[in-house]
């Protein structure tokens, strides 16, 4: 009888990643398969910039001094209670990036034993399933919708449903048009139409600052959609970009201007743009299986996978995380409802220095 071959582990080195190691860290994301637009350096640079957060990121080298592993983290500085751990805040996914599971653990490891203090402390990681041959189980769970695009604007088109391209020739019969681009007079535009519609959602906006950090950090990988109506900007979307894929963290309309289906024109303009220029899988974001913004992108023929997050703590155990908040609830209704209220200068004012604390 031969005995296996033993397991062997490869000798890795890790450390914190700096703002020198952005080029490296960035081929490496670019080149692996299962990155997002989030875990550029990119993302880590925007939040450190615009709120009082601090980047817990690790970087991994094998013996010849190449990248083999990035673990891209933020440590929330918090002022009201204890400081929390988030690969990553504000975005749908995050977690690490390597060439093998080994080097993953490492990786876990070490964020671990450097940022974790007690046995009640843990890493907040936003996680995906990739899909396989074995099934999933999508009901009440939190997706993200993708959608693979041809190669132009024009066999996208074609591909929609009518009764889609209808929608879209709606929205431009009633006298909508867009501009693509990423100048400032489109970011203030942007701002302007999430502000009003976070404000009318009964939700605390992000600052201004964060998105001219969104927009300094990614520079050409990020691109802005703002949809007008003799000259008022009623649909305004953001859309990042890695390697192939893209995705959509903001997008927002005027609820006064939606009779003129806004939303439609916003997305037609920012998946064509994408089409047209090298993007094959398009990421509209998180939802919940079968509710409302679900169905929204199911008609552009996105295809769900299984967002799974999970705690991670000190001594290695997981908990995955069910969203068990109540949208219903007497108090939150209370409160959006407040919020809904205020002038939107005045939910800009107190929900920017809200916002930062407020990990999604």
């Amino acid at each position: 009888m031969i005995d296996a071959a033993p397991h062997i582990t490869m000798e890795i080195s890790i450390r914190s990643a700096v703002a020198e190691d952005r080029q490296r860290w960035d081929n490496y994301v670019g080149n692996h398969p299962q990155a997002t637009p989030y875990q550029k350096y990119a993302w880590l640079e925007a939040v450190c910039d615009a709120y009082p957060h601090k980047n817990a990121s690790l970087i991994a080298f094998n013996t010849n001094n190449e990248v083999v592993g990035v673990y891209p983290a933020i440590l929330m500085v918090n002022p009201f209670i204890k400081d929390t751990l988030c690969a990553l805040p504000y975005c749908d996914l995050g977690g690490p990036l390597t060439d093998d599971t080994q080097i993953e653990q490492q990786l876990e490891k070490a964020i671990r034993s450097r940022f974790l203090k007690s046995s009640k402390s843990f890493i907040d990681i936003r996680t995906n399933r990739v899909n396989n041959d074995v099934p999933v189980d999508f009901d009440k769970k939190k997706v993200r919708m993708l959608l693979d695009l041809p190669s132009s604007s024009e066999e996208l088109l074609a591909s929609f449903k009518s009764k889609l391209r209808s929608q879209i020739k709606k929205a431009e019969k009633n006298g909508l048009a867009y501009t693509v681009g990423r100048d400032t007079k489109l970011l203030e535009d942007f701002y302007r139409v999430y502000a009003r519609n976070m404000r009318d959602l009964g939700s605390p906006a992000h600052s201004k600052k964060w998105f001219q950090s969104i927009s300094e950090a990614y520079g050409e990988h990020h691109i802005l959609s703002v949809v007008y109506k003799d000259d008022i900007p009623i649909g305004a979307g953001l859309v990042l970009r890695v390697s192939d894929k893209a995705c959509i963290p903001w997008a927002s309309t005027v609820r006064d201007y939606n009779r003129l289906a806004p939303n439609m024109l916003l997305y037609w303009s920012l998946l064509g743009h994408c089409a047209d220029n090298g993007i094959r899988s398009f990421d509209f974001g998180r939802s919940t299986y079968e509710e409302g913004t679900y169905k929204f992108k199911k008609q552009w023929g996105a295809q769900p996978e299984l967002l799974e997050w999970k705690k991670l703590y000190l001594s290695g155990e997981q908990e995955f995380v069910v969203d068990s908040s109540n949208p219903h609830s007497a108090l939150r209704t209370a409160l959006e409802g407040l919020w809904r209220k205020l002038p939107v200068s005045v939910s800009i004012a107190i929900g920017s220095r809200l916002r930062p604390y407020i990990s999604l």
